[in-house]
């Protein structure tokens, strides 16, 4: 976090040289800020964040020589103390769910009025999170959705009614002409889908849920 009274460095980072020029102009504008470096595509930002250590790197997601996203992820795995802010012109779900699961502070369009992008800033620098209305809606839209359904395929289905008669794996590997390390993997692959631990409760919940009748 910035001392008090000391400027919030800020490392801006996209492909397009006349909005880094713009960036750079409106923050160079006001004595709270201090533009410490320019970087023009993810990898370029990964090592000027770790040379420069800005309290803040704003980070477009789109850059033809590698993305925001990917590395937000890596600023994300080297622990830097530095605050991501994305600041794009794209709002869809991939380019908004990723960043945000990669570890982005905040999320801002390009759009934004100076003031709201200064706040934002601010924001990031204490480590709070700012997001723009659409991506806030997108994310209470996803969080507010039920978890999707886990279908099993015909042949976990067999596995599974074999479960439920007490075959045990190698007899089961037998009745459908595959080895056992085969059924070994589907019942994996069933538990994973069912969110349980053990024979036992997949066939429980299967029985929950109409799998089995």
């Amino acid at each position: 976090m910035t001392a008090p009274g000391e400027p919030i460095t800020v490392l801006i980072v996209d492909d397009h040289p006349v909005v880094r020029d713009g960036l750079r102009g409106m923050f160079s504008a006001s004595t709270e800020f201090m533009v410490v470096g320019e970087a023009s595509d993810g990898p370029e930002a990964v090592i000027f964040t770790l040379r420069l250590d800005p309290d803040v790197v704003l980070m477009d997601l789109r850059m033809p020589r590698g993305g925001g996203a990917a590395a937000i992820a890596d600023l994300r795995d080297r622990q830097v103390r530095s605050r991501v802010l994305v600041l794009t012109t794209y709002d869809s779900d991939a380019d908004i769910f990723p960043a945000i699961e990669a570890g982005a502070t905040g999320y801002l369009l390009k759009d934004a009025p100076r003031d709201e992008l200064f706040d934002a800033v601010r924001a990031a620098a204490q480590g709070r999170s700012v997001l723009a209305p659409v991506v806030a809606s997108r994310l209470m839209t996803r969080m507010r959705a039920p978890a999707p359904v886990q279908v099993l395929s015909s042949r976990e289905r067999e596995v599974l009614a074999l479960v439920a008669k007490g075959t045990p794996n190698r007899a089961i590997a037998r009745e459908l002409f595959v080895s056992e390390a085969t059924v070994k993997t589907h019942l994996t692959h069933i538990f994973a889908k069912l969110g349980v631990n053990d024979r036992a409760a997949a066939v429980a919940e299967a029985y929950g849920r109409g799998i089995l009748g």
